[in-house]
């Protein structure tokens, strides 16, 4: 028996209820302080005890000295054990048999088979793919949307939160603004849509922030300074995610803060609290009352997240997927987790995401003799996963109902050596939203959809340093692989529906060697489809490799263009603007940045490029009415 299995049993076998002066089952340090406590901190230092947490307590002085504190310290431990399900006894438990697997190097995939689950795999603008396009645009009123986006922007060279970062800085939309006038081109275009059903009103879908300590206060400003970005301030809820507390060691000693003896140590939990906070927030049976089917849970830094967004929901309404995971074409072994069916032995079987380092080894071990490896298509049959979810609403309830939203954990401690007892530094449990189908039960219906990497996938998360170190032909998944991809997905999109772009540069910025195409940048309400579009671009239109062009309007439709140069489009929508432009001129220039010139702000030094404004033709139409424009601009 270890130390710890001891202590516990001794202090279990305490009947606490029993002990007339209230101190015989407390640490002689902590029974001095007892009177400084409400009863509820009396319960809960009587759990800590129990637990064999009374070093905790060791080097508490007599009373009267630091009391203060003392009584923070217990502030502190009463919102650990209300914002965990189960409580903080249930996390220490949950600590003890986490790390004991650790230890003894269990697997958590050990008797489970992987197969390749069924999905929906989808090419841009073909037939199927507008199919699922036009279905999920009928959907989308009758969902939520639920950002996770807890996290600063420090690991990417930014001070601020990510939400605040520019998506792209032809334009300066930040990434919060994005996906919020996004989710309002989509309700508009929904209800639009369905107003010809009986009984049908317009829906505000609703938007739900998880934030953090660190990103709360932030988040509210971002939004009330710029009015919510158009959305109604009901429309937009915040959830702030709690810290978990530490853990010193292998038996799942809660460790103390290093600069306050009276606080313990805490870090983030991961962004699989976003289940437990919104069962906890009563929005979910909200949400099913006023008639939502589906919930859409997505990150922070995507700026082409919701490029596929509608035929993914598309798909999991055709379908009656329980749960939709979207993801990209992925690479054999490349580091990215990839999406499969786990069977087990004794019958258990779950559809999920399973880490890149995880996956070869468990296919080996399966009788898969070389692993992952790509197959006819020219890449691995288990994609790749971009932790975007969609959930059906009502079996989303039931499940949170039997499991209060809490998600499979895991450890990831760093031992000092070969005995694994003791850690290099505290760890902590963690989980993660895409987990949330490990505990469903076979009849689930579990999918995935495949979407195009240039469409849906350009994840801003490392900084200039990191990003230049990547290997050849890998992703920069940084600021500036970023933006160029928003601009390459556009021009992409623009060449589908049969416009001329011309083939981009090579260019070379903070380290990374990028394509240069076109700055074309939209806003969500002129165009969220492929069909919107094909139905907005018409001719015999022409765009040139240096050339940048921004439309912000509903109702702009261009035919024939031909640009060399810049061209900026705004309308209000009450104006319908139809445009038949011929425009040369010097345009809009990238100049390159050095990421450690501290004169230039962080969000532009971390991208390695400033644009330089030589020349525009800006075209405004701010006042209600019909204008049809026929002109030519050469200079």
């Amino acid at each position: 028996m270890t130390t710890v299995e001891s202590t516990i049993k001794t202090f279990s076998s305490l009947n606490v209820d029993e002990v007339d002066d209230g101190e015989g089952w407390a640490s002689p340090p902590l029974a001095k302080n007892l009177g400084l406590l409400s009863a509820n901190q009396i319960e809960l230092a009587r759990m800590l005890i129990e637990e064999a947490q009374q070093h905790l307590f060791a080097h508490w002085p007599e009373p009267g000295i630091d009391d203060e504190k003392k009584k923070s310290f217990f502030d502190q431990v009463e919102k650990l054990d209300t914002s965990y399900p189960g409580g903080l006894r249930s996390y220490i438990h949950n600590a003890r048999q986490l790390l004991a697997d650790s230890k003894a190097g269990k697997n958590p995939f050990d008797g489970f088979t992987p197969s390749v689950p069924a999905g929906e795999v989808l090419s841009f603008g073909e037939e199927n793919f507008i199919k699922f396009e036009e279905a999920g645009i009928r959907e989308a009123c009758d969902a939520a949307f639920v950002l996770v986006a807890g996290g600063l922007g420090e690991r990417l060279g930014y001070g601020g939160i990510k939400l605040a970062l520019p998506s792209e800085t032809t334009t300066g939309t930040c990434f919060l603004q994005l996906y919020v006038e996004s989710i309002l081109a989509l309700q508009e275009a929904s209800c639009k849509q369905k107003e010809v059903l009986p009984g049908n009103v317009d829906r505000h879908i609703p938007l739900v922030i998880m934030t953090s300590d660190d990103t709360h206060s932030r988040t509210q400003e971002l939004l009330e300074s710029n009015a919510y970005f158009g959305m109604k301030s009901n429309q937009v809820h915040l959830l702030k995610q709690e810290k978990v507390a530490c853990l010193a060691d292998a038996d799942a000693n809660l460790a103390l803060d290093p600069s306050e003896k009276y606080k313990i140590q805490t870090k983030p939990h991961g962004h699989g609290d976003v289940h437990a906070l919104l069962y906890s927030s009563g929005l979910l049976h909200k949400w099913q009352n006023s008639g939502l089917k589906w919930v859409l849970f997505f990150q922070d830094t995507n700026g082409l997240l919701f490029k596929g967004i509608p035929a993914s929901l598309g798909v999991s309404a055709s379908k009656d997927f329980h749960v939709n995971s979207l993801a990209v074409p992925r690479k054999a072994k490349e580091a990215i987790g990839g999406i499969a069916q786990l069977t087990h032995e004794d019958g258990r079987r779950m559809v999920i995401n399973v880490e890149y380092n995880q996956l070869d080894p468990l296919l080996r071990a399966t009788g898969h003799v070389d692993g992952d490896v790509n197959d006819e298509t020219g890449y691995s049959p288990y994609p790749g996963n971009i932790n975007q979810l969609i959930l059906r609403l009502g079996p989303y309830i039931e499940e949170l109902s039997r499991t209060k939203g809490a998600i499979t954990e895991f450890v990831n401690p760093k031992y000092k050596d070969s005995s694994k007892t003791s850690f290099k530094s505290s760890t902590r449990l963690e989980c993660m939203m895409q987990d949330y189908p490990r505990t469903l039960l076979p009849s689930a219906r579990v999918g995935f959809t495949v979407m195009d990497t240039w469409l849906a996938y350009a994840p801003v998360k490392n900084n200039p340093e990191d990003a230049a170190k990547v290997p050849k032909g890998n992703p920069y998944h940084s600021a500036t692989s970023g933006e160029m991809a928003i601009y390459r997905a556009h021009s992409r999109i623009l060449r589908k529906v049969g416009a001329k772009i011309e083939d981009p540069q090579m260019g070379v910025f903070n380290g990374q060697e990028v394509e240069i195409w076109p700055r074309i940048v939209w806003s969500p309400r002129w165009a969220l489809t492929f069909s919107d579009v094909k139905n907005k671009l018409t001719g015999n239109c022409e765009i040139s490799q240096k050339s940048t062009m921004v439309v912000k309007g509903a109702n702009i439709h261009i035919n024939d263009l031909s640009l060399d140069g810049a061209l900026i489009v705004n309308a209000i929508d009450q104006a319908e603007v139809k445009l038949s432009p011929h425009v040369q001129n010097d345009g809009w220039m990238f100049e390159p940045v050095d990421y450690k010139d501290n004169s230039t702000p962080e969000e532009i030094r971390i991208r390695g490029f400033a644009i330089k404004k030589n020349d525009q033709t800006i075209l405004n139409y701010d006042q209600p009415g019909k204008y049809c424009v026929q002109f030519h601009s050469v200079r």
